[in-house]
């Protein structure tokens, strides 16, 4: 009988309330990144009023660090299945591989919206209750929309990315570092400065930005539009289908 949509979903939100790795991580990115955020703005308060000239660098402050773990929830959702070979189970309950990876994206697209729905408000409030947010200042709700759907991006781009690898191991071991320390690095070298903007964490933290940057040659959206380019490059369904056939 051929799984509907609907059914693949259901399977994969099953499989992710279950498994607590997968659960764990959006808890872990929302903690690092509210809790930093508040930490920090808390320190400066009215004094400096936010650690940056642009307000939205005290507002994503936390981000910077937990969006590590945002990457996170891509990679495990079909990470461990690969780890552990279950993805051929997996292909044996959906036939339709098609259909079940649009089943993992579609949850991981939803778990990202929501963890970045919950973090942006959240780091919203901690840091007017703290610092203080201009909400009339122009670019603030752009900047808003970009933060939430920054998490849902991230997903969707480290989901494909995965897929593309086909190993849950190299997958942590090549883009928690990446996205810690590897762009910020590659921006402070001069003469990969120019490329590195084009990354999709440096377009997606650009996107926040409330005020323009000179030394980035794209406009705020352009850098949204960029990262969702990056995630739709590495969708990774080819990779799922040469994996079935390899595991039959």
């Amino acid at each position: 009988m051929t799984t509907t949509i609907v059914a693949a979903l259901r399977s994969e939100r099953i499989k992710f309330a279950t498994l607590r790795s997968q659960w764990i991580a959006p808890l872990v990115a929302l903690a690092l990144t509210v809790g930093i955020t508040t930490a920090v703005n808390a320190a400066y308060g009215q004094v400096d009023h936010t650690p940056g000239e642009d307000q939205s660098e005290g507002i994503y402050y936390g981000l910077q660090f937990g969006h590590v773990a945002v990457a996170c929830v891509g990679i495990l959702l079909i990470g461990q299945e690969f780890d552990t070979r279950m993805i051929g189970t997996s292909l044996t309950a959906v036939p339709r591989r098609g259909r079940l990876y649009g089943a993992k994206l579609a949850l991981g697209a939803g778990v990202g919206l929501l963890l970045g729905l919950v973090s942006t408000v959240g780091s919203f409030l901690v840091v007017a209750a703290t610092a203080g947010v201009d909400l009339s200042a122009l670019g603030t709700g752009r900047s808003f929309l970009a933060g939430v759907l920054y998490h849902p991006l991230l997903v969707v781009l480290c989901l494909g990315l995965t897929a593309v690898l086909r190993n849950l191991g190299v997958a942590l071991g090549l883009l928690t570092p990446m996205l810690f320390l590897g762009t910020t690095l590659l921006a402070a070298i001069p003469g990969v400065r120019e490329a590195g903007q084009f990354l999709p964490d440096r377009a997606g933290f650009h996107a926040m930005r409330t005020q323009a940057d000179p030394t980035v040659h794209y406009g705020h959206w352009t850098g949204l539009l960029i990262m969702a380019l990056w995630a739709a490059a590495y969708a990774g369904l080819r990779s799922v289908r040469r994996y079935a056939v390899r595991s039959g």
